[in-house]
C-alpha cells in the first residue's frame, strides 16, 4: 500500500457485502459472455472490477444495473435478493450506474440536469428558485465547486463527471457503478474524480471500472478480474501488484515497447500554419514528414483538442492553412480532404466515428466507393470488410452485430479500419487512440500504428497520455493554456521531464 493511499476499511471474507451476485450466466446467440460469474463487494469500498475488452466486464454491469436479464444466478444487495424487473426494478434496489458515455444534457444547466424528471414544483409550474436551492445543496453536500445555473456545454470534461456522479449519488442507494469515468481526463480532472469517490465511501459502496493500472492501485481496496467471462482473481489492492493484475487480465505477458525505426529523410507531407482560435489556441506551426509520428501533448481539453474539430471541418472559426505534399486544402470541404489522402479519426468514437446501430462491416466499409452510387457492389464490400477485419484485429462473437455490441477496444479498431484501411493515405490525424481501451487492445492498436508509420504514412496523433505519447512519437510538441511551450524529440525526455513540462515547468 502506497504511502499516500488513505486508511480504508476491511476487505476480507468477514466483512459486510453491500453486493453479492453468485453464478452469472448470460449467453448471446449461443456465445456465452458470462460463465457463472462470482462478484462480490465489501460495505463501503472502493472496488476495481478489471478485465481485457470482451472480458464481460459490461455484460455484468448491465446485468448488475437490470438493462439485461441474466440467464442464471442471483443478485444480492445488502443481504436482500433483487429480482431482474429492469433498470428502475435495479434503482429501486439501490444500484446506480454512471456510464462511460454520459447522459447529460448538454443545452441545459447543472441545476436542470441534476433535477431531471424531479424539478419541485409549486402550484403546477416548476419553481426554479427552488430548483437552482436544492441544486446548489447537492453540489456542497460533496465539495464541489460548480456554478448550478450554467449549462452544461459551458463545463470541462471532468466537471460535466462530477456532475453526472452527484446526480446518481444523491438519487440514493448503496452502490454505485462508475464505468471508465476518467477514461478521457488529464491529471487534474481526475485526481478531482479519485477525491470523490473516495469521499463518497463514507456513505456507500462503489465498483469502479477502469483500464489505468495507476489509478486502480492508488484508490481502490479490492479488484476482480475477468477474463473470457470467468473469475480469475479477488483480492486486496494492497495484496496485488499491477503486474500480477495484467497477468490475470491477459493470461500472459503483454510487450508493448517502441520499435526500433529505420532514419527517414526529410519528406514533408502534412503542414499546418498559423492554427488559432481566439481565445483558445495560439498560432501553432507543424510539419509531418513521411513516416514520422508527431505527437501534440496537452492537459485535458487545452489545444491539442482543438487539431480534430480544425482539420476535419467539424467546426469553423479557425484561422490557418493547411497542406498535404504541397497541395492546399480546405478542412471545411470534406470530399477535398479525404482526396488528398488525410484522415482524421476522432476520440469520441460512438458520438462521431462510428454509427453504433450499423453492423460492423457497415461501418468498415461506409467509406469505401464501393458503397456509393445507385448500385451497390456488396460482394466486394463484404470482401473489403472481410480483410479490414482482419487487418486490424477485430473480434466479434458473432459474425456481423452492431458495432454498438462491441467491446471499446474492438470499436476502436473498427473506427481505425473505416479510417485508415483505403489505399490512397498519405497522413492522418489520431486523436485519443487508444481512450478507454484495455492494455492488450493498446497493444494492438499500437502496433498498427507504428506499421502505418513504417509503411511511410505522416501520422499526427493529439493526446493527453504521457505513456502514450513516449511510447509512440518521434517528436513531441507540447501545448499549455492554448500555447506551444516546448517540442521536443521523444528521444530527449523522461517520462518526469514531460510531466514536468505538461504541467507547468519549462524546458
Amino acid at each position: 500500500m502506497t504511502a499516500d493511499r488513505p486508511a480504508v476499511p476491511d476487505v476480507g471474507a468477514a466483512a459486510p457485502l453491500a453486493l453479492e451476485m453468485t453464478g452469472i450466466v448470460k449467453s448471446f446467440g449461443g456465445a456465452r459472455a458470462l460463465d457463472g460469474v462470482d462478484f462480490r463487494v465489501g460495505d463501503r469500498v472502493v472496488h476495481a472490477l478489471l478485465g481485457m475488452n470482451g472480458a464481460g466486464k459490461s455484460t455484468l454491469i448491465q446485468v448488475l444495473s437490470g438493462a439485461i436479464a441474466p440467464d442464471a444466478g442471483t443478485i444480492r444487495i445488502g443481504g436482500q435478493p433483487v429480482a431482474h424487473g429492469g433498470p428502475r426494478a435495479a434503482r429501486a434496489a439501490g444500484i446506480a450506474t454512471v456510464y462511460q458515455k454520459r447522459t447529460l444534457v448538454p443545452a441545459l444547466t447543472v441545476a436542470e440536469n441534476l433535477l431531471l424528471g424531479r424539478l419541485p414544483r409549486l402550484r403546477g409550474a416548476v419553481s426554479w428558485r427552488e430548483a437552482g436551492t436544492i441544486a446548489r445543496r447537492m453540489l456542497d453536500d460533496l465539495e464541489l465547486d460548480i456554478d448550478p445555473q450554467v449549462t452544461v456545454d459551458t463545463l470541462g470534461p471532468g466537471q460535466q463527471t462530477l456532475v453526472e456522479i452527484a446526480r446518481e449519488t444523491h438519487r440514493g442507494g448503496r452502490l454505485l457503478v462508475l464505468d471508465e469515468p476518467t477514461a478521457t481526463l488529464g491529471g487534474h480532472d481526475a485526481a478531482l474524480i479519485h477525491r470523490l469517490v473516495r469521499s463518497l465511501t463514507e456513505r456507500m459502496s462503489i465498483v469502479y471500472i477502469s483500464h489505468h493500472l495507476d489509478e486502480v492501485m492508488r484508490i481502490s481496496d479490492a479488484v476482480t478480474v475477468l477474463r473470457d467471462g470467468r473469475t480469475v482473481l479477488d483480492a486486496a489492492t494492497a495484496e496485488l501488484t499491477s503486474h500480477e493484475i495484467v497477468h490475470a487480465m491477459v493470461g500472459s505477458a503483454v510487450v508493448n515497447e517502441r520499435p526500433a525505426r529505420a532514419p527517414r529523410g526529410h519528406d514533408p507531407v502534412l503542414r499546418i500554419r498559423g492554427l488559432a482560435r481566439p481565445g483558445r489556441l495560439r498560432p501553432l506551426d507543424l510539419t509531418v514528414d513521411a513516416g514520422e509520428i508527431v505527437a501534440v501533448l496537452g492537459p485535458a481539453g487545452d489545444g491539442q483538442q482543438e487539431l480534430f474539430p480544425f482539420l476535419s471541418g467539424l467546426r469553423r472559426g479557425y484561422e490557418g492553412s493547411v497542406t498535404v505534399r504541397d497541395n492546399p486544402i480546405r478542412p471545411d470541404r470534406v470530399a477535398e480532404t479525404l482526396r488528398s489522402g488525410l484522415r482524421c479519426v476522432t476520440g469520441d468514437r460512438l458520438g462521431q466515428g462510428l454509427v453504433p446501430e450499423l453492423s460492423v462491416s457497415e461501418n468498415i466499409t461506409a467509406l469505401d466507393p464501393a458503397a456509393r452510387g445507385p448500385i451497390v457492389n456488396w460482394k466486394r464490400l463484404r470482401e473489403r470488410a472481410g480483410a479490414a477485419r482482419e487487418r486490424f484485429g477485430v473480434v466479434t462473437l458473432q459474425s456481423d452485430p452492431p458495432v454498438v455490441s462491441l467491446s471499446g477496444g474492438n470499436q476502436q479498431k473498427v473506427l481505425l479500419g473505416k479510417w485508415l484501411s483505403g489505399t490512397d493515405l498519405s497522413a492522418c490525424l489520431l486523436e485519443e487512440p487508444t481512450a478507454g481501451v484495455d492494455v492488450s487492445a493498446k497493444s494492438d492498436i499500437h502496433a498498427l500504428i507504428d506499421e502505418l508509420a513504417g509503411a511511410g504514412v505522416a501520422i499526427l496523433i493529439a493526446s493527453c497520455d504521457i505513456d502514450e505519447v513516449l511510447r509512440l512519437a518521434d517528436r513531441i510538441v507540447v501545448v499549455r493554456d492554448g500555447g506551444v511551450v516546448a517540442e521536443v524529440s521523444a528521444d530527449d525526455l523522461t517520462h518526469p521531464e514531460l510531466t514536468h513540462l505538461l504541467l507547468g515547468g519549462t524546458s
